[in-house]
């Protein structure tokens, strides 16, 4: 088996390939770690047959239907998942043929609906069902106690206990676990009897994850993050320096448009001088009244520079093809002590 596991803070996920076929499976993608994805399966050889989320993420951004469009291979989940974007939908112990590797489905909801762990050969990939001293929480959308302490009791560890435990997520630096170990020291199994397992779960108290919101509406509709929208709107405008717009502006151009998107406290507040206010809000109704030269050169400019950016790719589509952005936005204008006006 090819194997390798990628730490992205406390989420883990897996690239297995088969040695002879040099097919392979991605599992638990992160979106910030496509490119290393791509660069481990090359340095190999490997061919991405399929790309598998073990269950809708509540605590980062799945890179599964970018990768699925960008490999031509399908997005798989289980059956019970919401996301629109899996093409291929799993029963309990349906298998996945990767060369000559199998991939065993086995529907273990709990942590969510939609939760399953992968058997492939000597291991079991356990998405949050079963964490290396723990399990996944029980409390956030179509997650329940009862199913889980089923899932764990009734399926999971009835598995080989020599299985090796690669779980979705590890914050303590611990790479595996075997089922058997799990069984003998996770605090969390020794509360064997349903009642009480279920009496525990719902004590934890545990905080809501970061971006738990956002990271529910991508995962489970396949739209995209914040940070992919900036991103988009970044590859597609040009930026200007701060010392570049000071110089240009001392020079008094008459071919540039400076364009404070913020709203009007902010741009009263302080303002790049000569700059014209148009918040982003209105960009789109008011953009042919305030600008009749669609060949102007514009420099959009916000607070912190993400904003603006967003504004520049919009005139460039609108057709302002000279439309770009100020690198750093007002805070850094501010902290470099170039001139404003209020």
């Amino acid at each position: 088996m090819i194997f390798e596991q990628v730490t992205t803070g406390g989420c883990q996920s897996y690239l297995v390939g088969c040695p002879e076929t040099l097919a392979a499976v991605l599992i638990d993608p992160e979106m910030s770690q496509i490119d290393r994805y791509r660069a481990l399966a090359a340095r190999a050889g490997l061919h991405i047959r399929y790309v598998i989320d073990t269950h809708t993420h509540a605590d980062h951004f799945s890179a599964a239907k970018a990768l699925s469009e960008g490999l031509g291979a399908p997005a798989v989940m289980h059956r019970e998942s919401a996301a629109p974007h899996a093409t291929l939908r799993l029963d309990d112990d349906d298998l996945l043929r990767v060369g000559r590797l199998r991939v065993r489905a086995v529907h273990t909801p709990g942590h969510t609906r939609d939760s399953m762990c992968l058997v492939v050969g000597d291991r079991v990939f356990t998405g949050d069902t079963l964490l290396i001293g723990g399990t996944g929480r029980t409390d956030l959308p179509t997650g329940d106690p009862g199913q889980l302490y089923d899932s764990l009791f009734g399926r999971l560890l009835r598995l080989d206990p020599a299985l090796l435990v690669f779980p979705a997520h590890d914050y303590k630096g611990r790479t595996h676990s075997t089922l058997g170990a799990e069984i003998a020291d996770n605090p969390r199994l020794q509360k064997r009897e349903r009642a009480d397992f279920i009496a525990m779960m719902r004590d934890l108290n545990l905080a809501a994850p970061t971006h738990l919101t956002e990271a529910l509406r991508t995962n489970m509709t396949g739209g995209k993050t914040v940070d992919q929208l900036l991103g988009e709107a970044a590859a597609d405008v040009p930026f200007i320096a701060l010392t570049d717009l000071d110089q240009r502006l001392r020079g008094r151009p008459n071919d540039l448009l400076i364009l404070d998107v913020r709203e009007e406290a902010a741009y009263r507040a302080g303002h790049i001088p000569g700059a014209r206010h148009l918040p982003r809000g209105q960009l789109e109704l008011r953009i042919n009244e305030e600008i009749s030269d669609p060949t102007v050169r514009i420099v959009t400019c916000c607070e912190f520079g993400k904003i603006s950016t967003l504004a520049a790719a919009t005139l460039r589509q609108l057709g302002f093809t000279r439309a770009g952005a100020l690198d750093g936005g007002m805070k850094a204008w501010r902290e470099g002590e170039f001139p404003l006006e209020s």
